[in-house]
């Protein structure tokens, strides 16, 4: 190829317009050839300029790609500027991180850069001077003294082998009328001072290191020829495919393709070449031996100074483990990507079976919670309203609740809205149940007992169901959207409805919410049932009690009270008792006794026994109260009316005179001691006299005790249901109960100890009965 040259160019200097053949030298046709001779074919033959157009300005752009990871260093530099605008790694390590773009003479500085006398880049003609302007520069030694003082600089001077020595090539990439001109740069190094005392060996070491040491291949092509032959190759193509030079030149290269090579990245290719358009791609070679590799190829047209096409330049790179790290990232991205999806999947299922989860877990706790609610009161009216709290907000925004008896007619009703209104439902209660049509969903449900659902309340609905305009307004006024009803069944008895009501949209009922409504209906009508239970069998209890437990009569002379508390829950009886007698001779007779048991069985017998009692007192008023046990104890076993009791029983006569006291006599079945308290607060435990069971033996002789008690004094009779407590014994009891009455106010009246006596005691176990007799 003929030289063109620049007009006004020095001797020997490439014009501005040429271009060497991309860093190692490039283009030569004789490769026997020495090296230097070699290089200087090249630069003969290189003499093109490179095209400024936007078509090459790809090419451009992905020459940092490439040049990236080569192992020397590698500038591209912006002519217009002067500036350096890519530095590859080789080169970051070079001058350090340079913030870029920075002007070339700063670069150089940075990096240390002198010429072979030391003096600093910027003072001379240097390489990188002659880049910028966009001349090529086929080889030119530089010293490498990497951030030194100037003392540091003036000893490398007097010792210029103790630095290293690079070698730099470089030429522009784009036309000198182009938007954008830039230029590549590439240093290579000479190991060692090996030619500190011979300059000219070092300069040939770096000339023939600047053509072979790169492991980058550059091909050069030559389109005018038929099929567009290989006109060069350098060392590393060769290394690269196993082609020997002359293996290559005179050949298309598509000599490197193979069976597996992409048709389509081979079209592409075919593409560019015809249309002399650059292009970067990266497709399926194989070298020589037959093994395949990944060749990255960016070709780049090279025209000259008349715009005509006069070469290919070619840069590849051998990236086949590039490639497959990406294939092994894109399997592992894909493997990854698959078992995200699959974890995604698992996890949108254990999202769902949590949400399943959490919705039975919440069910079950609120199942849970309705039955200690409603199971923990005995009184209707408490259990309807903790029956709409749990209804409201929770299910539903407002609840109407109606209850009826076993013949059907409304005995009451309850509601509640999140929001009050307290008013406007009591009004829509008097006015809707008097007036229940067929269509109403309480009507529904307590008639057909099934459950009711409407998920959308219509205008026309509510015209039905609230046939006066009154109660369709109320019902309007207090919001529905979606109603629904469920029956209160228990024990085959209809109890009566519940209806929920939602306000908004968001709430609307579904068939689901209906199963969790009747579930909770079903715990509230078992819970209403027991009530109604309780309070019938409450009721016989009142009865029985009545009739068991008499009312104290009044007896001239005696100041009496009692108290009776049952442990019971289902009733208010049990087995004790206690009687207050006006005998036939005027003497009183006072009894306390405790049947074993605390049930309605128990307050049985307890009957049994006070009227066994009672006889035998009254038929022999001044019988020794002793001898009235041991007749009781007989009559007990022999006619089976009881089982085991203890008992106190005591006659008292009144004084003679004024001012004496009364006379007690006592007598004592295995029950706690009665306690006498004076009319100054002092206590005394009267315990001299004791005796067995009502029911152990009825041969066993009673004594009795005689007590002398002063007026003013009262006697305290009890049962052991007041003195038990977990973890005391009956001794601590009855101490504490002694305690209880003398701190009772002096003046206190018999039904002022009876209370002091009982006194605040939740966890009591036993039935208790307390009888208080004043001394008058």
């Amino acid at each position: 190829m003929p030289l063109q040259r620049h007009p006004g160019a020095p001797t020997g200097a490439v014009p501005p317009e040429a271009t060497s053949a991309l860093a190692e030298g490039l283009v030569t046709v004789d490769h026997t050839s020495s090296p230097v001779q070699r290089q200087a074919n090249i630069v003969g033959a290189a003499e093109v300029a490179v095209s400024g157009s936007d078509t090459t300005k790809a090419a451009q752009a992905a020459l940092p790609g490439v040049l990236s990871d080569v192992p020397v260093a590698v500038l591209v530099i912006d002519q217009a500027a002067g500036d350096v605008v890519y530095a590859n790694k080789a080169a970051i390590e070079l001058a350090g991180n340079v913030g870029l773009p920075v002007a070339v003479d700063t670069w150089g500085a940075s990096a240390g850069l002198t010429d072979l006398n030391s003096a600093p880049l910027a003072s001379t003609s240097s390489p990188l001077s002659l880049v910028a302007a966009g001349r090529p520069v086929v080889g030119e030694a530089v010293r490498l003294s990497p951030r030194r003082s100037s003392d540091e600089l003036r000893a490398a001077a007097a010792d210029p082998g103790s630095d290293q020595v690079l070698w730099v090539t470089g030429f522009p990439l784009s036309q000198t009328d182009s938007e954008q001109r830039l230029s590549l740069v590439v240093f290579l190094q000479v190991d060692g001072p090996a030619g500190r005392d011979d300059p000219e060996a070092v300069l040939q070491a770096l000339r023939e290191r600047a053509v072979v040491a790169t492991d980058i291949a550059f091909t050069i092509t030559d389109p005018r020829q038929e099929d567009d032959p290989l006109v060069w190759v350098n060392p590393s193509f060769t290394r690269i495919s196993g082609y020997s030079y002359e293996e290559s030149v005179g050949r298309n290269c598509r000599f490197l393709q193979g069976p597996a090579t992409e048709d389509a990245a081979v079209d592409d290719l075919r593409r560019a070449l015809r249309e002399q358009q650059p292009i970067t791609t990266t497709l399926l070679n194989y070298r020589k031996d037959g093994t395949a590799f990944w060749n990255q190829l960016s070709i780049t047209p090279v025209f000259d100074g008349g715009g005509e096409l006069v070469s290919f330049v070619g840069v590849q790179t051998d990236v086949t483990e590039r490639v497959r790290v990406e294939d092994d990232r894109r399997a592992a991205f894909a493997a990854e990507r698959a078992a995200r999806q699959d974890a995604e999947q698992a996890h949108a299922a254990a999202d769902a079976a949590r949400v399943e989860a959490e919705r039975a877990q919440s069910r079950l706790a609120l199942m849970a919670e309705a039955t200690s609610t409603l199971s923990a009161t005995l009184d209707m009216a408490d259990l309807v309203d903790r029956l709409a709290s749990l209804c409201v907000p929770l299910l539903a925004d407002w609840v109407f609740l109606t209850l009826v008896d076993e013949q059907g007619t409304v005995r009451e009703t309850a509601h509640r809205h999140r929001d009050g209104h307290e008013a406007a439902l009591a009004e829509l209660a008097v006015l809707h149940l008097g007036n229940l049509p067929e269509t109403s969903p309480t009507r529904r449900s307590l008639t057909t007992s099934e459950s009711v659902l409407v998920e959308h309340v219509t205008p026309e609905w509510v015209d039905r169901v609230f046939p006066l305009p009154e109660t369709a307004a109320l019902f309007r006024s207090l919001g529905g959207t979606s109603v629904m009803s469920v029956p209160l069944v228990a024990r085959r008895r209809m109890l009566g409805a519940l209806v929920l009501v939602a306000t908004t949209d968001d709430r609307a009922f579904s068939s689901e919410d209906v199963d969790l409504a009747r579930d909770l209906s079903r715990r509230a009508a078992m819970a209403m049932d027991n009530v109604r239970l309780y309070q019938q069998e409450h009721t016989v209890a009142e009865t029985l009690q009545r009739s068991l437990l008499p009312d104290l009569p009044t007896i001239p002379g005696v100041t009496a009270a009692a108290a009776y508390l049952s442990a019971s829950t289902a009733a208010e009886v049990g087995g004790d008792f206690y009687d207050l007698l006006h005998l036939p001779d005027g003497a009183v007779g006072i009894a306390v006794g405790d049947v074993v048991g605390h049930d309605v069985t128990a307050a049985a017998a307890m009957g049994h026994l006070r009227g066994l009692l009672r006889a035998c007192a009254w038929d022999a008023p001044d019988t020794d109260p002793g001898e009235v046990l041991g007749r009781v104890d007989r009559l007990v076993q022999g006619l089976h009316v009881a089982p085991m009791a203890t008992m106190v029983y005591a006659r008292a006569e009144r004084p003679t005179a004024d001012g004496e006291p009364w006379r007690v006599e006592l007598a004592n079945a295995g029950h706690p001691p009665v306690i006498l308290r004076a009319a100054d607060g002092s206590v005394q435990v009267v315990d001299g006299v004791t005796g067995l069971l009502i029911g152990v033996d009825a041969t066993h002789r009673r004594a009795s005790l005689l007590l002398e008690v002063p007026v003013g004094a009262t006697l305290v009779a009890y049962t052991d249901g007041l003195i038990e407590r977990p973890g005391e014994d009956l001794d601590q009891g009855i101490a504490s109960l002694a305690a209880r009455l003398a701190g009772a106010p002096v003046d206190a009246t018999p039904a002022d100890l009876c209370r002091h006596a009982v006194g605040p005691h939740p966890d009591r176990r036993d039935d208790v009965a307390v009888l208080a007799l004043r001394f008058d």
